[in-house]
């Protein structure tokens, strides 16, 4: 039967559009999208990480808050993917359990640590987001994510600064001073990102993001990653670099560099599968 008022739009409760009536249960699977469980989107929507936190944040009770990489999605560091669980911060006493897709991590949140948007949603701040990132997240992927923040200034020196200052002599307080210290807002994409830090934690001499590589006063190009005494690069090619424009004009930078004495290392996205390898080759070179 065709519901007399309109389909819902956006993403929405599937029990509750089927309670409405504006859609059966047997139109659900076939004109929506199932994000997470009971909620359903456009086809047309855009699917990211967002989205999906957008819609687990339509499930989570009234007192638990978008957090971690999920929160920073909203403050430039949007690192995580569609497949990446939500992260939901829910009261150390809630037995909220979320549904497959969301990460639940217990932790009191002050009221001077989270916001509320327009449309209610409900996300920590910069601060205690960069917090949860570094505490919960594996090194690689937490630099990654406060790299990006960094970048677009939402997360500041002096933030960093309390952040370490503040954290626990925990194991948990170690690992997240460990990433605290390795941000660096030079930083274009995860891909240095994640370089940057198996070669810290290999013990290698640490590159300079974003490097201007001169030579005799006339600029060549802006490298990814660089060990200047070494005159080493590391450059990640992404999608954008396989443009047939892009490729001519990538051969010729790296001609130039080539010619000027540097060693390049050019790295694609199956090179990141095996970071170890990467080290290798970097350490062999310098």
């Amino acid at each position: 039967m065709v519901p007399r008022r309109p389909l819902p739009h956006g993403f929405f409760l599937g029990s509750h559009a089927v309670a409405e009536g504006l859609v059966t249960r047997e139109q659900l699977p076939r004109l929506y999208r199932r994000v997470l469980r009971n909620v359903y989107a456009e086809p047309g929507l855009r699917s990211d990480h967002e989205l999906k936190a957008r819609a687990a944040a339509l499930l989570m009770p009234s007192d638990a808050v978008l957090g971690g990489r999920s929160a920073a999605v909203w403050w430039h560091g949007d690192t995580a993917g569609l497949h990446d669980p939500v992260t939901v911060i829910v009261p150390p006493t809630s037995a909220w359990r979320g549904p497959q897709g969301v990460r639940v991590h217990r932790s009191a949140v002050a009221a001077g640590d989270l916001m509320v948007l327009d449309d209610g949603t409900r996300i920590t701040t910069v601060q205690r987001t960069a917090w949860d990132v570094a505490t919960l997240e594996r090194t690689a992927d937490a630099v990654a994510c406060l790299d990006a923040m960094a970048h677009h200034r939402l997360l500041t020196p002096s933030m960093l600064r309390s952040l370490q200052d503040s954290a626990p002599g925990r194991w948990r307080g170690r690992r997240a001073m460990l990433a605290l210290s390795l941000v660096d807002g030079r930083a274009q994409s995860p891909a240095e990102s994640w370089v940057r830090v198996a070669c810290h934690l290999a013990g290698l001499p640490a590159p300079v993001p974003q490097f201007v590589v001169v030579e005799r006063g006339a600029w060549l190009a802006q490298v990814d990653l660089a060990w200047p005494e070494a005159k080493l690069i590391v450059e990640y090619e992404g999608a954008y670099h396989f443009d047939g424009e892009q490729i001519v004009k990538d051969d010729a930078r790296y001609e130039r560099l080539i010619a000027a004495g540097w060693r390049v290392i050019r790295l694609l996205a199956a090179d990141l599968r095996d970071l170890d390898g990467v080290v290798v080759r970097i350490k062999a070179a310098l």
